[in-house]
């Protein structure tokens, strides 16, 4: 069974994960606190109380739970960090996984939360609908823009950082590579895909049409082997944290 701890700044919040996950065999939750500072000082405490995963809130008193993750990373990089948070800015979501987090989920739906840490213990990267919403830029299909459909649409719905269509990690040296060898217009666009701009904006941003931008996209699908833009996103974000 895995070991979590869980950090938010409600009790209440932390002794219902606590005892749903326990209660349905999920997790084990080795320890819980209440701000950032705290979590750091359970973490480093001794050695066994490294949970496999540290599921941790955005915005608490004193040390924010992205400063804490920052310390963990700093001091342990192998350390899997989820966060799970009501808040969707794209600036957290950015900074949560440049930070080299392994998820951010909405507080939404608690049964969508042991799928996820079974994902990040696969070895994945987990991203709320939502989340996959400010990074993709789904308000662009109200624009014309057919590139990102297949998204899920239910908020307790997660996408894991793996191929819909296989099971190949995405953050493999094989994806890296492909990634490396395209030429610099392409990852420009792949980077403006991740951090959530539609094609109207990139093309702004790039100086192209917005038909150029949309068969740029095409291609940069084709040529990884990805169904859509999100899956493009997750990836650009995996193997540039």
């Amino acid at each position: 069974m895995m070991r979590i701890a869980i950090v938010d700044d409600d009790p209440i919040v932390c002794q219902s994960l606590a005892t749903i996950l326990s209660a349905t065999g999920a997790a084990e939750v080795l320890w819980t606190a209440h701000d950032g500072k705290t979590a750091v000082e359970q973490y480093f405490t001794t050695p066994a109380n490294h949970p496999d995963i540290l599921l941790i809130d955005i915005q608490m008193p004193g040390t924010s739970g992205l400063d804490a993750a920052r310390d963990i990373l700093k001091k342990d990089p192998a350390a899997r960090v989820l966060f799970l948070t009501t808040f969707a800015d794209r600036e957290y979501i950015a900074q949560a996984m440049t930070l080299g987090a392994r998820g951010y989920l909405i507080k939404q739906d608690v049964s969508a939360v042991a799928p996820a840490l079974q994902a990040v213990m696969a070895g994945q990267v987990v991203l709320g609908a939502e989340v996959l919403g400010k990074l993709t830029g789904n308000s662009a299909n109200a624009n014309g823009d057919d590139t990102q459909a297949d998204e899920p649409s239910h908020p307790s719905q997660t996408v894991t950082a793996a191929h819909r269509h296989g099971s190949v990690p995405i953050d493999s040296d094989a994806d890296r590579r492909a990634l490396d060898a395209m030429d610099e217009r392409s990852r420009s666009i792949a980077e403006l895909v991740a951090q959530g701009f539609d094609n109207r904006d990139i093309a702004a941003r790039l100086y192209l049409s917005e038909g150029t931008v949309r068969n740029r996209i095409s291609t940069i699908l084709d040529r990884l082997g990805l169904a859509n833009r999100t899956q493009l996103a997750i990836l650009w974000i995996n193997t540039h944290r």
